[in-house]
């Protein structure tokens, strides 16, 4: 897979991501029980803080730097993203979407500006792409999904 494949692929994800919860209302989105006590709005903090996440840490990849451990840093991946969720609780639906909207860009304006060969082989750089990204958004959409037809 080259770059431009790759990034039409995440970008694929993303677009269904956000068809999950397309024509829900400001009530629906804030509404918790979608993954636990998570709302879509939460699912979309979740999503958009992996996303910063990758942001940060692919540079370090590409540098040869091994970005320390979620156990290490936090007490592991649930205790981070506890954390990050009490971070994001406090943005409104509007701030939060726009935070949202802006992170992607920008990770979409940082993969335009490396190498073509980090995308065609499986590297340390392109596995932390997907597991933060395309292979992360559809759990979410999915998660939205089954919630919409539960309450259908």
């Amino acid at each position: 897979m080259n770059k431009q494949q790759l990034i039409d692929k995440l970008e694929k994800t993303w677009a269904d991501f956000h068809q999950s919860y397309a024509g829900l209302s400001p009530e629906e989105l804030v509404r918790p029980g979608v993954m636990g006590e998570w709302s879509v709005k939460d699912l979309l903090a979740h999503v958009s803080w992996w996303e910063e996440e990758t942001l940060k840490h692919l540079p370090e990849v590409l540098q040869g730097i091994r970005p320390q451990r979620y156990s290490v840093l936090y007490g592991g991946i649930d205790a981070f993203n506890a954390l990050m969720t009490e971070k994001w609780q406090a943005l409104s639906l509007a701030e939060t979407l726009k935070r949202v909207n802006a992170t992607h860009a920008a990770l979409i304006a940082y993969l335009q500006t490396v190498s073509e060969e980090l995308f065609t082989s499986d590297s340390r750089f392109r596995r932390r792409l997907r597991l933060d990204t395309y292979g992360h958004y559809p759990i979410h959409a999915q998660a939205i999904r089954v919630r919409r037809e539960k309450i259908a």
